[in-house]
């Protein structure tokens, strides 16, 4: 399921949702460069007839045909009615300057540890599927697809591939790269569970017509089965002829051949201080319509800062170029409109309503582990935990209440549900049902064997540190202990991949996608081994399911059965009766407390970084997530310039609210 940035910066996209991670974007370690580590004799190998041999075995998955098997009553289509992205304006070239919160622990795209921040900037906002809603129309444009063709009552997708595509070494990218991308996902050498069953079980069959010719086949005619398609990436054959069981340490600081405008080079890689992208001057796409205008600067340049305070002091040396101002904190009282770099024209502050699925901002309870899998503790913390003076004091209002983990989806969301309000009362009586009535000396209630009411609450996002203290202090009214944790963003994600959390404050990015998903996060095979036995009792002894999306270990049979049901209906209504039952299910068992939403971002830029006359576009994530933004070096010169001779432009507070 699919990830991200924080509350104020930018981030994600998926394949699979996306932990959002830090603010500003990004990651942590430790000095050298990554050739270092490569020091020593690794053995070779050749997994060409392996690859073969699991082709062969399975002969409905896998088959291999001529054009003149090839339908001949297909409807083809190429999205080339829709709108241009980005600004004829733009300019190639310049250095963007940005900030990792802590560095990457892999260049791998997949497997342990790829799913932090910086995924985005080498897979999910760069690298392309065969197609790509459009962030204004929602109708699929071209990619590596030259067009496709939906046979829904075959629940097939036939696509004929853009014979120019290249791999960023040069190597064409062929259907042969399609067919091994579904014995790369559904391998266990990955050790990515989330991909071997979506790739394992969400399609039936890829056929091979020729070099740039394919289908494949769905288990069921979604209403958006183009999208189980057309939004599938290649993997190059040739660059992992050599995956193995030791797939994760061989491929850990490889940079894999890319689809995207950008490719990491090794020296561009200094251990846990920096790392930077450069720009393809012959990539393949660059003067393609949709990507023409995109990805415009020369080289991304991204240095390790770790606390927000001194990436906002950075940002205003002018040493980072751009800098998140969702909190309120620096909208209004670190960066004011009085502030005499924006009051002179030097720094540019924009604000941009969008209209997309919401992250899911909340607290991520573990319910496996003691007191917490007790459902009226759970339910109790759900009415301890004060969000609306969090939005009310900390967010000044700018923000709302989220009141499900699937707020955002139009018809798909429940149209009714409300999370639970804030009530020391209700609280009380829920905890009180859980054998705490009595209350100790400093107020935190304790059972009859002298236990107290408390849990660790954790968050990877240093810039909402302050929202753990509100929620606190507002919950210790209610008599709950939350005892404050404050990761990195790595660590935290670490630490709820492996289920050790009690209580995480977290969110999943989520994709511009029709419906909601729930299998990644709410079904129980992503929170234990064998949860359930034959019969539908509790296994005593199923183990917990690590590196998995399930941060509640969410396990209720019935639960399972209705993902089940909502995964393989074909049925538009069918499947908005099942989300809201399962919404309505998640809200009963209480592991999941829905927390907050923005509906806009905000930035600040130098003068010098400029965006098209309607600043993005409507679906956007991020200011940056489409790369419509270029670096006019003509105006940075001028403004460097104009700096050092007190010379003032007209301010720029600019709101975007056509999508209001």
């Amino acid at each position: 399921m699919s990830v991200l940035t924080e509350v104020h910066m930018n981030i994600l996209n998926r394949s699979t949702l996306i932990l959002l991670a830090c603010l500003s974007l990004l990651l942590n370690a430790c000095g050298g460069s990554d050739s270092e580590e490569q020091v020593g004799t690794v053995e070779t190998i050749d997994n060409t007839q392996e690859v073969q041999d699991y082709y062969a075995s399975k002969p409905g998955f896998f088959k291999f045909k001529s054009l003149a098997d090839l339908p001949v009553d297909l409807t083809w289509q190429d999205g080339s009615h829709l709108p241009e992205i980005g600004s004829d304006r733009a300019v190639k070239g310049g250095t963007e300057y940005s900030r990792l919160q802590d560095f990457p622990r892999t260049l791998r795209i997949v497997g342990p540890d790829s799913n932090g921040s910086f995924r985005q900037f080498i897979l999910d906002y760069t690298t392309l599927q065969l197609g790509h809603r459009h962030p204004d129309e929602f109708e699929y444009y071209p990619a590596l697809a030259e067009s496709w063709a939906v046979d829904k009552e075959n629940k097939t997708v036939y696509v004929k591939l853009d014979p120019y595509a290249r791999w960023s070494d040069g190597e064409s990218i062929t259907a042969d790269d399609y067919v091994f991308m579904f014995f790369f996902f559904q391998s266990s050498y990955i050790v990515a569970p989330w991909y071997n069953n979506w790739y394992g079980t969400q399609y039936t069959n890829i056929t091979r017509y020729n070099d740039h010719t394919i289908s494949i086949s769905i288990p069921d005619a979604k209403p958006d089965m183009d999208a189980r398609v057309l939004e599938l990436r290649p993997m190059p054959q040739h660059f992992y002829s050599e995956l193995g069981d030791d797939f994760v340490e061989r491929y850990q600081w490889k940079f894999q051949p890319t689809t995207a405008a950008y490719v990491v080079k090794q020296e561009d890689i200094k251990k846990g201080q920096s790392i930077a992208l450069t720009r393809q001057k012959d990539w393949w796409a660059k003067d393609k319509k949709f990507w023409r205008y995109r990805y415009n600067m020369d080289r991304l340049h991204l240095s390790v800062i770790r606390d927000t305070p001194k990436v906002f002091e950075s940002f205003k040396r002018g040493d980072i170029d751009q800098f998140g101002l969702n909190l309120a904190e620096y909208w209004y009282d670190k960066l004011p409109n009085d502030d005499s770099d924006v009051a002179s024209g030097y720094i540019h502050k924009s604000v941009y309503y969008n209209q997309h699925p919401r992250p899911t901002y909340g607290l991520w309870i573990n319910s496996s582990k003691p007191l917490l899998d007790d459902n009226n503790i759970r339910i109790g913390i759900n009415h301890a935990t004060n969000w609306q003076l969090v939005i009310d004091k900390f967010f000044r209002g700018d923000y709302a209440r989220m009141q499900t983990s699937s707020d955002g989806y139009g018809e798909f969301s429940h149209p009714t549900l409300k999370s639970h309000e804030y009530s020391i009362d209700r609280a009380q009586e829920y905890f009180a049902k859980a054998g705490f009535t009595d209350r100790g000396p400093d107020g935190i209630l304790v059972n009859s064997e002298g236990q107290r009411l408390g849990f660790t609450l954790s968050t990877g996002y240093e810039s909402l540190k302050d929202v753990l203290t509100i929620l606190k202090e507002e919950a210790s009214k209610a008599g709950i202990e939350f005892r404050i944790e404050v990761l990195d963003g790595t660590a935290g994600w670490k630490k709820v991949q492996e289920k050790q959390h009690d209580i995480h404050l977290a969110a999943f990015n989520v994709s511009l996608e029709m419906y909601p998903r729930f299998w990644e996060t709410y079904h129980s095979d992503n929170a234990y081994d064998d949860a359930f036995l034959d019969d539908g009792s509790v296994n005593a002894d199923r183990q917990l399911k690590t590196q998995t999306n399930n941060l509640e270990t969410l396990a209720i049979a019935e639960m399972d059965k209705m993902i089940e049901a909502y995964r393989a209906s074909d049925d538009k209504q069918e499947m908005k009766d099942l989300a809201f039952k399962m919404t309505e299910m998640h809200h009963e068992f209480g592991s999941f407390v829905p927390g907050f939403y923005q509906p806009f971002y905000r930035i600040g830029h130098w003068r010098w970084i400029r965006y098209p006359e309607n600043f993005n576009l409507k679906h956007s994530r991020t200011a940056g997530e489409y790369y419509v933004h270029w670096i006019d070096p003509q105006i940075k010169e001028e403004t460097l310039s104009a700096m050092k001779d007190d010379i003032t432009f007209a301010p720029e507070i600019n709101i975007y609210d056509q999508h209001k």
